[in-house]
């Protein structure tokens, strides 16, 4: 699959993450901060403007599954923290028509979006064959959802979502970025 790169919207939410100065001009990056929130209205001001055909997403993850390193490329993304039992099953907005789940186009990885960091293990996480927890993607897919824009999402995999967590993820938050970019490099030709 090859883009232009003119029709691309970037996705980050810190700029530790990704500097921008790595990205070419023609690409648009937008930081959206940490959490659903901040995801989806950062997500939903930056397709107005800039009128994506494809939104890449790129950030770090905590691994559910022990077997992952470095970089993985997601191809479904679902919503961990909503738990309105007895009302819905846990990752289910009750009273609510829009998808539970989202998928890309490419992508081999599932990931469990949520506002909190994972410190723990969550049995629920593995039940739903989550292989990484992340803090921003299920509010972006579902924003680009609503935009009818296809997104694909690259994360680097910073801690093991583990009492080590919030150590390992200051260590490691930029050490994704020469990965992304050599995948991103990969998109464009």
């Amino acid at each position: 699959m090859s883009a232009k790169q003119n029709s691309i919207l970037l996705l980050v939410a810190l700029k530790n993450e990704l500097e921008a100065i790595s990205i070419p001009k023609s690409i648009p990056i937008a930081y959206t901060g940490i959490g659903k929130i901040n995801a989806a209205t950062v997500a939903q001001t930056a397709i107005l403007h800039h009128q994506p055909q494809l939104i890449i997403n790129f950030g770090t993850v905590g691994k559910i599954n022990p077997d992952l390193s470095d970089l993985v490329m997601i191809q479904r993304v679902i919503q961990r923290d909503m738990n309105a039992e007895p009302l819905a099953p846990r990752g289910v907005t009750p009273f609510c028509q829009k998808p539970t789940e989202y998928l890309s186009e490419r992508g081999q990885y599932t990931c469990g979006t949520g506002d909190s960091f994972v410190t723990s293990t969550d049995p629920w996480l593995i039940e739903q064959k989550v292989d990484v927890v992340d803090m921003e993607l299920f509010a972006i897919a579902a924003v680009a959802h609503q935009h009818q824009i296809p997104w694909l999402s690259y994360k680097f995999i910073s801690d093991a979502a583990d009492d080590k967590a919030g150590k390992e993820w200051h260590q490691r938050i930029n050490h994704g970025e020469e990965l992304f970019m050599e995948q991103l490099k990969q998109l464009l030709s």
